[in-house]
């Protein structure tokens, strides 16, 4: 993946909910601190108040800014939209760019790896998950500009070591996918990254079973289990549809909708060993 550097140009763009301008401007300057040029969103009122624009607004918005001269595109906050506005973008012709978001984003990350783009499943500069955390910050940072591809965190779930491309990120943004126009399995060998906020674990339960029933996990290799903020105690669900899977799970390895979030890399091979508790890119 491209490493950003000092004097890059980069932009901010709302391809899902509106975040506060307040909060926007906050993480910009938390950029801006970073050496880079950033380029904030222009966010219009819509009638549905929890979208930033219309769905063509939104999507011409992200287009125009990958397609601008910057090195990387950041979304500001996830909520939702995003799936509203994936099949208005051209995704085969958008050049190479560092791309970073999390939560609704899940599912930008997972067209524009059906394309071959790296991306970063990190915190955004228009949430308190970043804004209000130099944890979080300063993880997101090493990942862009100095390249760290090598973590060690969390608690062994099933023992074993796979190697595949890092695909994931929310669980429920990768189920109400299923049957899109562009849907399909990971590839064969993949780790999957799986994290999600405010789901009760019978709500959890529906949404990995309608994965285990789409056949979404049958090309997986292992899983890393991030963060469940909100969800309640999920250990016994995650079990239940995980476990007899048969392939080697960490899980606690703290992304996702968490305190000092990690930033980790989609659509990159990475090498997963759960008795080192390490997932490193290869």
């Amino acid at each position: 993946m491209t490493l950003l550097r000092r004097g890059d140009r980069v932009a901010l763009v709302s391809p899902a909910g509106p975040a506060l301008p307040s909060r926007v401007a906050a993480g910009a300057e938390v950029l801006r601190s970073w050496g880079l040029e950033v380029a904030t969103p222009v966010v219009e009122p819509w009638a549905l108040p929890y979208l930033a624009g219309s769905d063509e607004a939104r999507a011409a918005e992200f287009v125009d800014a990958w397609c601008s001269d910057v090195a990387a595109v950041f979304c500001v906050r996830g909520g939702y939209g995003c799936l509203r506005m994936t099949d208005l973008v051209p995704w085969k012709d958008l050049p190479p760019r560092v791309f970073v978001g999390s939560s609704d984003v899940t599912v930008l990350h997972a067209e524009l790896g059906a394309v071959g783009q790296p991306t970063v499943f990190g915190p955004m500069p228009g949430t308190a998950d970043f804004v209000d955390d130099p944890v979080a910050q300063a993880r997101l940072r090493a990942v862009l500009f100095d390249g760290v591809s090598s973590w060690t965190a969390g608690t062994p779930v099933v023992p074993g070591a796979a190697r595949g491309v890092l695909v994931g990120g929310n669980t429920a943004l990768l189920a109400a996918s299923v049957g899109g126009p562009r849907w399909e399995r990971p590839a064969d060998g993949a780790i999957a990254l799986l994290e999600d906020v405010g789901e009760e674990p019978y709500r959890l339960d529906r949404i990995l079973t309608q994965l285990v029933r789409a056949g979404w996990f049958e090309p997986v290799a292992g899983i890393v289990l991030g963060s469940w903020t909100g969800c309640g105690d999920v250990s016994d669900v995650l079990a239940d549809r995980l476990s007899g899977l048969g392939v080697p799970i960490l899980g606690d390895f703290g992304f996702g909708h968490c305190a000092g979030s990690w930033s980790l890399p989609l659509g990159v091979a990475a090498a997963l060993d759960v008795d080192a508790r390490t997932l490193t890119v290869v």
